[in-house]
């Protein structure tokens, strides 16, 4: 019989069949709460100062007071260890709310901890998506107005993303006013001419980790980097399309609606950025070589 799972709950590692959040815990109640996702590559974790930037950011944003991010790297290595992870490839999930209070909407008076959850999951790489392409579909952006706070309200994106799952997609592109922001659980990025396009951080998407890998790798290969919306209408328009994210990490789009991308297959930019990033992190952290 397998042994459950070891969490993390409140400054103790515990086993996941005990773990007991109290039902007046204001994430329960209102969603009022941030969370973080970190992968790690046989035990080395990628970006992880810039994920700990961002959850002190989005903390910020919703004005949770929690002084233990230090020692949340010692903590997801512990919990990798303990869930025998460390030479899978794997992610610790990060969720911080502010605590247990009677139910109100004005923020507890009183001193209240923050509730910190952690636990470590398998996650493999998404390498026949990568190869092949995917398909998405757009929608309406119904999210709020504050995108780059990484809050645990998610009911929009789970919506939209269950939509067009149904449909057969793989992700859910979102427009907002005429725009492509980005999607339920990943970043958007197209090619045109050779040059890549992508939104600019702003309160209408999350900064993602990985996209701001891939504007660096762009950098360093000499791939030009525009940073501006792009128009939905405008989808037809460019030659390639494909999507980041701690768990997609860099994933060709080969249709949208009922547009082919290109010419049906993963466009060569967008393989050049994949092969980089492979290297600098299934190959440079797990010692393991990934051919596309």
């Amino acid at each position: 019989m397998l042994q459950p799972a070891t969490v993390y709950l409140n400054g103790q590692f515990i086993s996941k069949d005990r773990a007991c959040i109290s039902p007046d815990d204001r994430g329960f109640y209102f969603a009022d709460g941030v969370y973080e996702v970190i992968k790690f590559y046989k035990g080395q974790p990628f970006c992880f100062t810039d994920h700990m930037a961002r959850l002190s950011k989005s903390l910020a944003g919703v004005r949770i007071e929690y002084p233990g991010i230090e020692k949340l790297e010692e903590v997801c290595q512990a919990l990798i260890v303990a869930n025998q992870l460390k030479l899978e490839y794997a992610a610790v999930y990060i969720q911080i709310t502010r605590g247990a209070a009677v139910r109100t909407h004005r923020f507890p008076t009183g001193p209240v901890m923050p509730t910190v959850y952690a636990r470590a999951f398998s996650m493999p790489g998404f390498f026949h998506e990568m190869r092949q392409g995917i398909t998405v579909l757009t929608r309406e952006d119904i999210r709020w107005l504050r995108c780059n706070i990484k809050s645990i309200a998610l009911l929009p994106n789970t919506l939209l993303f269950e939509e067009v799952a149904q449909l057969g997609a793989f992700e859910c592109v979102l427009v907002r006013n005429g725009l492509i922001t980005e999607a339920t659980h990943s970043n958007v990025l197209a090619v045109k001419k050779q040059t890549v396009y992508s939104h600019p951080d702003s309160e209408f998407i999350l900064p993602g980790i990985t996209k701001s890998v891939i504007i660096r790798l762009c950098k360093d290969l000499g791939i030009p980097v525009v940073e501006k919306p792009i128009r939905a209408k405008e989808i037809d328009s460019f030659d390639e399309w494909f999507i980041t994210g701690t768990g997609s990490e860099i994933i060709p789009v080969i249709k949208i609606n009922d547009s082919i991308v290109g010419q049906g297959k993963p466009g060569p930019v967008t393989r050049r950025l994949q092969q980089e990033f492979l290297r600098i992190t299934y190959e440079a952290l797990a010692g393991e070589k990934i051919s596309l």
